[in-house]
């Protein structure tokens, strides 16, 4: 095997910090136990007497052997999910995760001093109790406790499509940079342009901060993304209008807040992108997979619609205290949010009978409470729903029936509720 061959086999083994964190508990033990072979560094006050230090080490043992197998069976379901969510390439991302091997050998390490130190304790023939291997498996027992509840955490955070997607991203990135160096003697930036300084996506932007830092530089900033949004590191993120030379740069980048994946913070839209994307799902398959839980997630996305379609809404230009246009951000107007509400629930559901009929009724409620200025998508998405649903009707019974709004799919429609008096 070549050394390049062996070094990646490390690199990407799982087994290889774990075995290290092992090796490192077994050299710990041997170091405390020659230190203090007696407890008279540590009285029995705190370490205890024969018998319960090892009932204690005992517990500590049994109960890091169980983390250990909590933990490798964790990464097991991740790789499981990932394969069948994702990609089955994805898998050797997630076994070289090193937080996960460093958690897997805390566990491991300190089951290993806990076993050794046991053997040394004793309670016959005089008794000897190591106090300061006693007292450092206690402290590696806390730090494991501790490291559980946020591995469970990072475990969690680990299951989303963004950290799975960004793991394959950074590991691409670090090649690509490591193969193909950037050029020093590259282009400078534009001084009219602020780049990012680092890539993701935009959830968080301090519009006032943003006027203030325009105001005294005497310029109007343009932010060129939209919350939502993912910003490539070094792209273009605020372009300015106006002598840049007063512009505190750093300043006006740190009040543009990215993570790695969309946040409710200021996203309004993100929530009904969520809420489609579940109806969406549960007719992925066909429009009679699961259209009940489609027409539950159309009765949450009409609810928010009735609250936005009455209320004004920012047109992206923030001012300053003069007056005066400081800040320009690309803000989502109502029609926005009407194609991110209905266009891929109607495709989808098309076919659906209760879909369309909870579709229909949805807008004709909205049609019904809605400005005259914000009307036109609304009659747009109901012509486009005629045109899809008729296309796909069966019989004309059902090109008729699909036209009967319905607010709970097939149940709730003036023709299966009203009664001749």
């Amino acid at each position: 095997m070549s050394w390049f061959h062996l070094k990646h086999d490390l690199k990407t083994s799982l087994w290889v910090v774990p075995l290290l964190f092992m090796v490192a508990a077994a050299g710990l033990n041997l170091l405390t136990v020659q230190l203090d072979p007696r407890g008279e560094l540590v009285p029995q006050s705190i370490s205890g007497d024969a018998s319960a230090a090892s009932q204690m080490l005992y517990l500590i043992a049994f109960s890091m052997l169980t983390l250990t197998g909590l933990v490798l069976s964790l990464v097991v379901v991740v790789v499981q999910l990932a394969m069948g969510s994702f990609s089955p390439r994805i898998v050797r991302q997630i076994l070289q995760d090193r937080p996960s091997q460093c958690a897997v050998g805390l566990f491991a390490g300190t089951f290993i001093h806990a076993i050794l130190t046991m053997r040394v304790v004793r309670s016959d023939r005089g008794p000897v109790v190591p106090g300061l291997a006693v007292l450092v498996t206690i402290g590696l027992g806390m730090a494991c406790m501790i490291t559980l509840v946020w591995y469970i955490n990072y475990i969690g955070q680990s299951l989303r499509a963004a950290a799975l997607v960004g793991w394959v991203a950074k590991d691409t990135i670090r090649s690509l940079d490591r193969n193909y160096p950037p050029d020093p003697d590259a282009e400078t930036d534009d001084p009219q342009v602020i780049p990012a300084p680092r890539g993701g996506v935009i959830f968080a932007i301090d519009h006032d901060r943003l006027v203030q830092l325009a105001r005294r530089a005497g310029v109007r900033l343009e932010l060129l993304w939209s919350t939502g949004d993912y910003v490539p590191e070094g792209g273009d993120l605020v372009r300015i209008h106006g002598d840049p030379a007063g512009v505190a740069r750093s300043a006006v980048a740190r009040c543009i807040n990215v993570g790695p994946e969309r946040t409710l913070n200021q996203d309004v839209a993100y929530g009904l992108r969520m809420l489609v994307d579940i109806g969406a799902r549960t007719l992925s398959a066909g429009p009679f997979e699961d259209p009940t839980t489609a027409v539950q997630a159309i009765d949450r996305i009409h609810e928010v619609l009735r609250r936005i379609v009455q209320r004004p809404l920012h047109d992206g230009r923030y001012l300053d205290d003069d007056g005066e246009v400081r800040l320009v951000v690309p803000t989502i107007q109502w029609p926005g949010y009407v194609r991110i509400a209905f266009d891929e629930l109607r495709q989808a559901g098309a076919a659906s009978p209760q879909v369309v009929r909870r579709l229909r009724a949805a807008l004709d409620d909205l049609l019904a409470i809605a400005p005259e200025d914000r009307r036109p998508p609304l009659v747009q998405q109901l012509e486009l729903l005629d045109q899809l649903s008729q296309r796909d009707a069966q019989t004309g019974f059902d090109a008729e029936a699909v036209k009967v709004p319905d607010r709970s799919g097939i149940g709730s429609a003036d023709e299966l509720t009203r009664t001749d008096p």
